[in-house]
């Protein structure tokens, strides 16, 4: 058994036209339960609301399957919150001036 058949997904929403997320819609356990899941997603998605830019995908999450997509919503945003902060103090390092760069 690979760590893919152990590991849980979450099937997200979101819109590529306008960068909206509509959160977690799913935590499934194993890559392959969680792609199908994401074509039933796609599946039942009518046409108008993928012509709006409405589209979902799958991402790997330290959730239990089934957890409550709210939960595990505001769980992935946080996470997120946490790496884009990271990701800015790595940026600003105190050895490199502000006013050089905007020259």
């Amino acid at each position: 058994m690979t760590h893919n058949d152990t590991s849980s997904y979450a099937i997200i929403r979101h819109n590529v036209r306008t960068y909206l997320s509509a959160g977690v819609m799913a935590v499934i356990r194993g890559k392959q339960n969680a792609e199908l899941g994401l074509k039933e997603y796609e599946d039942a998605q009518d046409s108008s609301d993928r012509h709006e830019g409405w589209r979902y995908f799958i991402e790997r999450i330290d959730l239990k399957a089934g957890t409550d997509p709210a939960e595990a919503t505001k769980h992935r945003q946080a996470e997120l919150e946490g790496r884009e902060s990271k990701a800015m103090r790595d940026a600003e390092t105190p050895n490199s001036p502000s006013s050089d760069r905007q020259r």
